[in-house]
């Protein structure tokens, strides 16, 4: 792949991270946020790393799927070239078994279904532990075991770990530049991404925990051969005191067949030659990273690293619930002059588990964030509908291409700025046109299963997947009738409040394992986490400062997105804006009964 331009290796409409921090428009979304190191702990050389390299007689080069393994290994070569120094190496792909296709199948099921169900392998059943064995040096000097997996062929060595945040994972597949585990080639892109999200990264997030104690570098590849690179223990302690403190993942943006354009007009450093822009990933940490910052060097890693060093710290009272698995997600789904979201709802628990292999479900709020006058939310049925005939009108809508008079069946409820509508699992629901919708969930996130989708074509000229018959296992049509406003839409209620500030309740349903609130503020307000994660976001205002317990202060902007871990105990928001702000704060309820069984 050397000779291949960058340009042909990606496709996204979202720009690489820059390897040096680049200018920011003051007092705006900051679509690259950073998190400081200190002076001198990122690197973007290859001379500092082999340097390191030659101080052991031998290392292992791990890593994640998707790494561009060739490039960098004739670079390395390069370098011990120049130097006039033998290195034998060896490569972890030769000791992988030959039926890995068969060993994931029951995975990824039939080509062309959109679900996998989450596997039960693990890295070592991949690979022949006869060739593992057999990668052992034949004379002195230094030895290199490298690609991913490599730390299994030698237990003692260090370990340099490559990583790729997930987003640029998915514009390299989607180019034909990255492959599955076990693959030597690229597939049709929704197979390459189930095989990932049910497979893959299954494997190689247990694969990397595992490591944690035997990596002695960390190196960020998003850039291809331009490499950032840190030492672990620098990294860990960024990460200690950044969870402590207060964090902001890195978001990243995708277009849609219903997306808009109010993300493309007021967030800075978009492509202004996307066609829209549909979500944006603000907090869906199976896929986010957190980028650190040093002399103006940007090394970015996954946020899994986060909760394998930290959960405790980040998740307090509810860390032996979760374990690593952080389970709250924030997204924009922006409708601004585009389209209506598919008709559509979400899985049970039960069914979810049965099916997919989670242990949680995919329980939804949408919070809106900004609207135009008539702009609506589809919300749950109307009284005495007939699920026969319901289906009968999706089935035909799909089999003639025909359309559907959803309003019939569904009802539609005016949108307004901060209106909190709840979505538990099994409810119909959709966003309409005109709307920017802060979606506040639990962590799943794929499990969408459409109904009806306005007879529109996705962005690939293809009609999206309909799933007209998981839905009917999982539609709750008692949901309907005036019961839909009594129970789905929030009220707001005053639970304290100062002399420049208000604290509201947005309460959720009973099905939500989390809760919503609103913090106003005029000028400076102060809580405790009282040993509770909170994701928060400034809904209105310009700027916010948080200050912790731990004295560190930091500004956000309007619709950025921000965790206040478990452990930084006490904050203090001060607004930097003129008129009121207001903060929205989505924490884990004290008890619910899924906490009980999320590792049952």
């Amino acid at each position: 792949m050397g000779n291949i331009k960058e340009e042909n290796r990606r496709v996204a409409v979202q720009p690489l991270l820059p390897v040096q921090l680049s200018k920011h428009t003051a007092g705006a979304y900051d679509i690259h946020p950073t998190h400081t190191l200190g002076r001198g702990r990122i690197h973007a050389d290859y001379e500092g790393l082999v340097e390191w390299m030659l101080l052991h007689q031998q290392v292992c080069i791990d890593g994640y799927t998707g790494i561009w393994w060739d490039e960098l290994y004739h670079t390395l070569q390069e370098e011990f070239n120049h130097r006039g120094i033998t290195v034998q190496w060896h490569f972890a792909k030769d000791a992988l078994k030959e039926d890995i296709n068969a060993m994931i199948a029951p995975f990824t099921g039939e080509e062309g279904t959109v679900w996998g169900t989450r596997t039960s392998l693990r890295i070592r059943d991949l690979f022949d532990a006869d060739k593992l064995a057999a990668m052992q040096p034949l004379h002195k000097g230094l030895h290199i075991i490298m690609g991913t997996g490599a730390a299994l062929a030698n237990e003692n060595a260090p370990v340099i770990y490559l990583d790729l945040p997930k987003n640029e994972l998915q514009y390299r597949m989607r180019a034909g530049a990255a492959a599955n585990l076990g693959s030597n080639g690229s597939n049709a892109f929704a197979e390459m991404y189930k095989q990932a999200y049910f497979v893959d990264w299954v494997i190689l997030n247990e694969h990397k925990q595992t490591l944690l104690p035997r990596i002695e570098i960390f190196v960020d590849t998003q850039r291809g051969e331009a490499i950032t690179w840190v030492h672990k223990q620098d990294l860990l302690a960024g990460i200690d005191r950044i969870c402590r403190d207060t964090f902001r993942v890195r978001p990243w943006f995708e277009p849609g067949a219903w997306g808009g354009q109010w993300m493309k007009e007021r967030i800075p450093g978009l492509s202004r030659e996307a066609v829209n822009y549909a979500w944006s990933f603000e907090m869906i940490v199976p896929e986010n990273g957190v980028v650190f910052e040093s002399d103006g060097y940007l090394l970015e890693i996954p946020f899994e690293w986060l909760m394998y060093r930290q959960y405790t710290a980040i998740l307090g009272k509810h860390a032996a619930i979760f374990r690593y698995g952080f389970p709250i997600r924030f997204d924009f789904l922006d409708t601004f002059d585009g389209g209506n979201l598919s008709i559509q709802c979400h899985p049970s628990l039960s069914y979810i588990r049965e099916h997919f292999g989670e242990t949680i479900t995919q329980d939804e709020t949408y919070y809106i964030l900004d609207c135009k006058e008539d702009a609506k939310v589809y919300l749950g049925f109307h009284e005495n509908i007939d699920p026969a005939a319901f289906r009968a009108d999706l089935d035909n809508s799909v089999l003639f291409n025909q359309p559907v008079n959803i309003l019939q069946y569904v009802q539609a409820f005016s949108a307004s700025k901060h209106a909190l509508f709840l979505i538990p699992n099994g409810t119909v629901h959709s966003a309409g046109a005109d709307n920017l919708v802060l979606e506040i969930s639990a962590t799943p996130y794929i499990f969408t299963f459409k109904m009806y989708d306005w007879l529109r074509l996705g962005l690939d000229g293809e009609p999206r997947a309909i799933n007209i018959e998981h839905a009917f296992h999982n539609l709750q049509f008692s949901r309907q009738g005036a019961a839909v406003e009594k129970e789905l839409i929030a009220v707001p209620a005053l639970l304290e409040e100062g002399e420049n500030w208000q604290l509201i309740h947005l309460p959720t349903h009973r099905e939500h394992f989390y809760d919503v609130h609103r913090i106003e503020l005029d000028t400076t307000v102060s809580f405790k986490t009282e040993g509770i994660c909170l994701v928060m976001m400034l809904v209105e205002g310009t700027s916010i400062s948080i200050k912790t317990a731990a004295g560190t202060e930091t500004v956000y902007h309007y619709a950025e997105t921000f965790v206040i871990p478990a452990d930084a105990d006490v904050y203090t928001i001060t607004n930097l804006g003129r008129g009121r702000a207001k903060v929205i704060k989505a924490f884990l309820k004290e008890e619910h009964p899924v906490f009980n069984i999320v590792y049952e």
